[in-house]
């Protein structure tokens, strides 16, 4: 009888599966058959390591085998168990190298290795580009030569110094496409995607706002000052008080607390230059100088200037501006009388006017409100070191009469006068001739006034020339072309712009911080915004670097007014406030005050013949307040702004006072 001996079938089919089973068989061998076996099905399908085989099945196929024995019984001498295997191939860290030395000096080694490396690669880089270079296959811009010879100020903006600095950095125009003759390109494009009429500070508040949504944008801006955009508010104020001489030459001022800035927004560089404005790939601005919109036709959205050029743009905005009022008696009079005047407004009349009184015997500013108030205290100044005589002539009882409550008007005309000025309130100019080389100026009581330069600060005339020409709606109460709460007539922005104010009603402002906001809005809207104008600008006015004020609404004594004062300290003047902030442009400066947590003592009413170093007023309407005049308190606009924007009616306004603590630094 044939014996089948099955020794451990599971793992028999274990070793067939991971091991390539070594067989070993007595008598006779047949593997072919085992494996047919499998394959047919014939066994059940096996997995890792298990399967079920019946006696059965291997003798039917497996007849010739006598004797199959796997793992068990006569195992050869050299198999190992797997425990054993295991043993051997343990892993250790035995196979990795010991480190030689400290690892400060393998830390070194390795630094060292890295730094030739990138010797290398930095010369190879090198040597390659400069051989591509040398070849043709890349080039460099070169930057255009400067013209030879001085630069006129009236007609570049800037002297020849600053043209050589600006120069110096990038322009736009290395943008351009090559290989255009520029000869043939005429000098005023036919089409602007942004046309802006007028380059002053509303102008640039919109390019600004422009660019930052519409990166690529081709913006033209059409002015007629010879000059790039620039900021007037330091023209009355620190411009007149610097004592580096050549730097005023240079259109550069020192703000109060020593810092030189230069009065035009951005460098002559950073402009392109109009020709070649469409050719510019990433956009850009551009400005066309001395040149003045006479025509708009917002149907065909087209343009017409003084020379007959036409422009035609996609967007248009209107910020014109406006230009300084000047007196009808003064208007009349002689050609003689018309040289002595100076009217004020623009970097040439501050230029005419600082040379005029240089050797100039006196000077009479008509005028008592924010500008001849910052003018007679600048020129006073001036008199205290040359001996000139000035006067300050204006019908109101006091300076800035108009803005400020009486005693406040009263407190500041003593600080002028105390500047050196003889200030003549509650008198209007009723007539002017020319005596002996003086302009006689007759007064309504019958005085007169003899001064040798007479300057004008009586208000601002919106340029509205343009409505006439091109249908636009003027205000008739407030002046200006008249504009809903998105700045949209045709889009207008800046002091010619007469606007609807969402908390206060139509306005028309003249002032540095409403111009930026207005014409960034009115620049954020032609891009598609359609935002309202809710922002209450404000302004400021400096009567030299220690009394100063600002305020935000609308400021006007006709109003009843609540003050709230207290002792001012060091600290609180604008010289100090721009030492606090950097910023002598005080509408840039505003920072994020929160409201005193700390009692301030009771405040008390102001009275007649008190030292109002610094304090809050507040403009009452329908017992809201619709404006306040921080007084030599600086850097709290944001408090003011929130208390305005509220609107509610506050029965306690010396808690109000409260919130802007002026009572903190006091001693």
């Amino acid at each position: 009888m044939n014996e089948t001996r099955l020794w451990s079938l599971p793992h028999l089919l274990r070793c067939v599966e991971l091991y390539s089973l070594t067989w070993e068989v007595e008598k006779s061998t047949n593997m072919a058959a085992l494996f047919r076996c499998v394959v047919r099905g014939r066994a059940v399908p096996f997995t890792r390591g298990f399967a079920v085989l019946s006696r059965r099945v291997i003798a039917e196929d497996l007849p010739q085998i006598q004797h199959v024995r796997c793992m068990g019984g006569n195992v050869p001498s050299h198999w190992k168990t797997d425990k054993q295997l295991v043993e051997e191939n343990k892993v250790t860290m035995d196979f990795h190298p010991v480190p030689e030395g400290s690892w400060k000096e393998g830390y070194s080694r390795r630094n060292a290795k890295w730094n030739i490396m990138l010797g290398v690669s930095a010369a190879v880089l090198g040597i390659s580009y400069f051989a591509l270079w040398k070849s043709g296959a890349v080039y460099l811009h070169d930057t255009p030569p400067l013209p030879k010879g001085k630069v006129s100020a009236d007609t570049a903006g800037v002297t020849a110094s600053d043209a050589s600095a600006t120069q110096a950095e990038k322009s736009p125009d290395t943008e351009a496409a090559p290989g255009i003759d520029w000869s043939t390109v005429p000098d005023i494009p036919s089409h602007a995607q942004y046309l802006l009429i007028g380059a002053g500070t509303a102008s640039f508040g919109a390019f600004r706002a422009i660019k930052s949504r519409d990166p690529k944008a081709q913006v033209l801006l059409v002015g007629e000052e010879k000059r790039i955009p620039y900021m007037r508010p330091p023209l009355s104020k620190e411009m007149w008080f610097s004592e580096d001489k050549e730097g005023v030459k240079k259109l550069k001022f020192k703000q109060w607390n020593g810092k030189e800035r230069s009065l035009f927004f951005e460098p002559e560089s950073f402009y392109v230059e109009p020709k070649k404005l469409s050719y510019q790939e990433n956009g850009g601005v551009a400005i066309l100088q001395g040149r003045k919109v006479t025509k708009l036709d917002a149907s065909q959205k087209k343009v017409w200037l003084d020379n007959g050029s036409e422009i035609t743009f996609d967007k248009c905005l209107i910020a014109t501006g406006g230009k300084p009022r000047n007196l009808p008696v003064l208007e009349r009079a002689g050609e003689k009388v018309k040289q002595r005047i100076n009217l004020f407004r623009s970097i040439s009349d501050f230029q005419h006017l600082d040379e005029a009184t240089k050797n100039a015997k006196s000077v009479a500013v008509i005028g008592g409100g924010f500008l001849g108030s910052e003018l007679a205290c600048a020129l006073g100044k001036r008199g205290k070191k040359n001996g000139m005589k000035v006067y300050q002539v204006f019908p109101e009882a006091g300076n800035m009469g108009r803005v400020l409550p009486e005693y406040l008007s009263n407190w500041t005309t003593k600080k002028v006068q105390a500047e050196g000025v003889n200030v003549i309130s509650n008198k209007i100019v009723n007539s002017a001739e020319f005596v002996n080389n003086v302009v006689v100026l007759g007064l309504n009581d019958g005085s007169t006034v003899s001064a040798e330069q007479v300057v004008v600060a009586v208000g601002l005339e919106p340029n509205v020339e343009l409505a006439k020409t091109s249908g636009l709606e003027l205000d008739d109460s407030h002046g200006g072309f008249r504009v809903n709460a998105e700045l949209e007539a045709r889009s207008n922005a800046g002091d010619a712009s007469c606007f609807y104010d969402i908390r206060l009603g139509r306005r028309r402002v003249e002032h540095h911080d409403h111009a930026v906001v207005s014409g960034r809005l009115a620049g954020e809207n032609m891009t598609g915004a359609a935002k309202p104008y809710w922002h209450q600008s404000m302004f400021w006015s400096d009567l030299g670097p220690e009394v100063g004020y600002e305020a935000i609404g609308i400021v006007d004594s006709s109003l009843p007014t609540v003050g709230v004062f207290a002792k001012a300290t060091a600290l609180d003047t604008p010289k100090a406030a721009v030492e606090e902030s950097g910023e002598g442009v005080r509408s840039e400066a505003e920072q994020a005050a929160q409201p005193s947590s700390v009692p301030s003592p009771q405040p008390k009413a102001p009275e007649e013949g008190e030292d109002f170093g610094k304090g809050i007023v507040f403009y009452l309407k329908d017992k809201i307040i619709v404006g306040i005049v921080l007084w030599n308190v600086f850097n709290k606009m944001p408090i003011a702004r929130k208390v305005l924007r509220d609107g509610a009616e506050n029965e306690d306004l010396y808690e109000v006072a409260k919130l802007f603590n002026i009572h903190e630094t006091s001693s």
